[in-house]
């Protein structure tokens, strides 16, 4: 298979090989395919002659700006992931992939998106955040399967008009936008559980909102709302109680307003009477309650400074990673309460998410926890061949990585041939991101035990547990030390949340039927939210300082009820 005279080029090895193999799910990513991008004047066209392809994957290449229109060729993608890219355009002839359920073009330079989306009846799953786009298009009723729409970190003012039809639609991620209204219409969104309106310029949340009767999660920080005490609410409080709130009628809002109406209906004069010292005991008892609640709200983490602690841990960076994995960040963590319910659980599906949105599947970054008391310092960072390479996968025996990686290849080719598509699940999903590699990633002990091999797995011996008391964390990335950072402030972040909901929602430490049980003590033996994180060094070879985390620059993020103390 060749290229067309146009590209003047051979056919790209990847492609010739999806071809003749016939199969149905090809990956183009990082900096090999993007040079070949950059030379070829974009995509070789021979790609949109590949029409068994279920799953296509091209990310990471800032070459390529466009997709040629004979993507229309492709009419059996199921899904179709072009982040982190440059794109400035989708063309229109993507309405004719009717397959389609997965569209992911984050991270690109798109302003707009093309109407022809909207033809699109069987898309489940919509991502294109971190982009320039100023509106969605209008007929997304149509995409009448559409149930997670993530379109945060945009230039977005609105949601369309039949936006609130999706009858389907579960999930929606609209952070750091500039949106100024939520539509009372949002209760028509029978099927929502996940909300993130966070960091944009609402100024009233509508009480509608309480009528979505399976709404699991809302974020509304960000937001200067007119009702100061909703502000301050969602800057803390869980979203049952934000729900009641609403559902209450606020101050004066809402359903309670329409009752308020009917009083003034049926006697204005009284309710005049009702302006008396009655009132201004009530707005000052208001006002006490609101700082009360301002303050239990505050999430609270403080900092162990590597000077006053000398046993705290280093982390040695070899040499080899500089062109392999070469950013990392650590540090532990006490204080998580992992005894108390689904306090674990709820941790590990945080941690999930984190994987998959923030870290761009695993992409740009990749999380470990591990139980700190199994941990032996010293740790070294280092970089190994995949034969010297040994770990005990989470749930697997001991085996070198070139067992693990051939193990996972056929179990994915495995679940290729049951499911009849090309996508897979679990660890199975990122083995190429380590195709092409000579030398291997990996976390090891001072007994000489591998810990960690990012971005695939953790290792069976330093696994958390119901029991763990102190975390030991970290995050490495091949992209940059900035985003490692972000994640594992995210993290934290994250982690205070969790902690502060398992202390509040005490019944879950008791047995059923003793919802008035005490709770049971975090990590540090305190029945505390709080959360103390010791710093941790890296260090090169030669022990010189590469970073410390945390540092007085990291933590610095915009939840406004993050209380750090250093």
């Amino acid at each position: 298979i060749w290229c067309s005279s146009m590209d003047g080029q051979e056919s790209w090895p990847e492609i010739e090989k999806a071809s003749k193999e016939k199969r149905r799910e090809l990956v183009l990513q990082g900096a090999v395919i993007d040079e070949k991008i950059s030379s070829n004047g974009g995509l070789c066209s021979t790609i949109y002659s590949l029409k068994l392809l279920n799953y296509l994957e091209i990310i990471q290449c800032p070459s390529l700006t466009e997709i040629h229109g004979d993507i229309k060729n492709l009419t059996t993608l199921t899904s179709l992931i072009l982040c982190r890219n440059k794109l400035s355009s989708i063309p229109k002839t993507i309405g004719n992939l009717k397959s389609l359920k997965v569209l992911d073009i984050s991270v690109n330079n798109l302003k707009a998106l093309p109407e022809e989306i909207t033809q699109l009846s069987d898309l489940n799953t919509l991502n294109v955040s971190c982009n320039n786009i100023e509106s969605l298009p209008d007929g997304l009723c149509h995409c009448t399967k559409l149930s997670t729409i993530n379109i945060s970190k945009n230039d977005i003012t609105r949601f369309p008009d039949d936006f609130y039809r999706l009858d389907l639609l579960s999930t929606v991620i609209a952070s750091e936008n500039s949106i100024e209204e939520l539509s009372g219409d949002v209760h028509k969104l029978s099927a929502l559980k996940v909300l993130d309106l966070s960091n944009n310029n609402l100024s009233d949340i509508p009480y509608e909102l309480s009528d979505c009767s399976k709404l699991k999660e809302i974020n509304f920080k960000g937001n200067k709302l007119k009702d100061k005490r909703l502000e301050k609410m969602v800057n803390g409080c869980q979203t049952k109680s934000i729900l009641d709130y609403l559902r209450a009628g606020g101050r004066g809002k809402g359903k309670g307003s329409k009752q308020a109406d009917g009083d003034k209906a049926d006697g204005g004069r009284n309710a005049e009477k009702t302006q008396t010292k009655k009132q201004r005991k009530q707005k000052k008892k208001t006002e006490e309650e609101e700082d009360e609640v301002d303050e239990l709200n505050r999430l609270v983490v403080k900092v162990l400074h590597v000077s006053d602690n000398p046993g705290a841990f280093t982390v040695k960076v070899a040499n080899e990673l500089k062109d392999v994995r070469p950013y990392l960040v650590c540090c532990v963590v006490r204080g998580m309460n992992f005894r108390s319910g689904n306090a674990l659980k709820r941790f590990l599906v945080a941690q999930t998410k984190l994987h998959d949105d923030l870290c761009g599947k695993r992409t740009t970054a990749t999380i470990a926890t591990h139980d700190m008391q199994l941990l032996k310092g010293p740790l070294m960072y280092d970089a190994r061949t995949p034969p010297m390479l040994k770990i005990v996968p989470l749930g697997r025996k001991e085996m070198t990585a070139v067992e693990l990686m051939r193990q996972l290849q056929l179990e994915a080719e495995d679940q290729r041939k049951q499911r009849k598509r090309q996508n897979v699940s679990g660890l199975h999903k990122y083995l190429q991101l380590l195709d092409g590699k000579e030398l291997y990633p990996c976390l090891v002990d001072a007994e000489d035990h591998v810990i960690s091999f990012p971005p695939i797995t953790n290792s069976e011996k330093t696994k958390i547990r119901k029991t763990t008391k102190e975390l030991f964390l970290e995050v490495t990335s091949s992209t940059s030390l900035q985003i490692c950072k972000d994640v594992m402030d995210a993290l934290i972040v994250k982690m205070a949340e969790l902690n502060k909901f398992t202390f509040e929602h005490r019944e879950e430490a008791g047995s059923e039927g003793e919802s008035d049980a005490p709770p049971v003590p975090a990590s540090d033996g305190t029945t505390s939210g709080e959360l103390v994180i010791q710093q941790v060094r890296t260090v090169d070879p030669d022990g010189n300082l590469k970073v410390v985390y945390p540092s007085k620059t990291d933590l610095c993020t915009d939840v406004g009820d993050l209380n750090v103390i250093w």
